[in-house]
């Protein structure tokens, strides 16, 4: 694969929805993300538009994207979380600290290192930001993700939270 990662762009919007829905469409999907496909289709172009554009710029919030010979085949997140606020599973964040999130790459393209090529632009730009470690949840019941994050360097930390899911497990990689 030619893969080429980059930081999205306004005009992705479309693109990047459309590879959100094909991951909560995924047969993993319903240890793999917090939202659902009928929550996402029913988001208006509004959202996503604005999605976009939040993820394009800043130190807050980062969406990368995968590309191979111009297709979209994976994307990552990155969400920096502000002590004092409860994260997306509801738990205190008690120190400022980034968060690695919605992980996809098309089953066409797994196994290919799509993966750890936007793991490693992920850390690269979480380092930049001034973390030393990167975080993430993973469904304890998501044996694939668990096992992938642990070819990547993530370890648990110890933490777990139990939402209407099931068991979160946090997991850290020093950057």
């Amino acid at each position: 694969m030619a893969t080429t990662i980059r930081r999205i762009v306004p005009e992705d919007w479309a693109r990047a929805r459309d590879l959100r829905l094909e991951a909560l469409a995924d047969p993993a999907a319903s240890v793999a993300f917090l939202s659902t496909l009928d929550d996402a289709l029913a988001r208006p172009d509004a959202f996503w538009i604005d999605r976009a554009a939040r993820a394009s710029e800043g130190g807050e919030v980062l969406q990368l994207l995968a590309e191979d010979h111009g297709a979209l085949v994976g994307s990552v997140g990155v969400l920096v979380m502000q002590a004092g606020e409860d994260d997306y599973l509801g738990a205190p964040v008690t120190e400022r600290r980034a968060t690695l999130i919605g992980v996809f790459v098309r089953s066409a393209a797994r196994g290919a290192g799509v993966l750890d090529v936007l793991v490693e632009a992920a850390c690269d730009w979480a380092a930049e930001q001034g973390f030393d470690r990167l975080v993430l949840d993973v469904h304890a019941n998501n044996s694939r993700a668990r096992a992938a994050y642990a070819r990547l360097g993530f370890t648990a930390t110890g933490l777990e939270v139990e939402t209407e899911m099931g068991r979160e497990l946090r997991l850290a990689r020093a950057l």
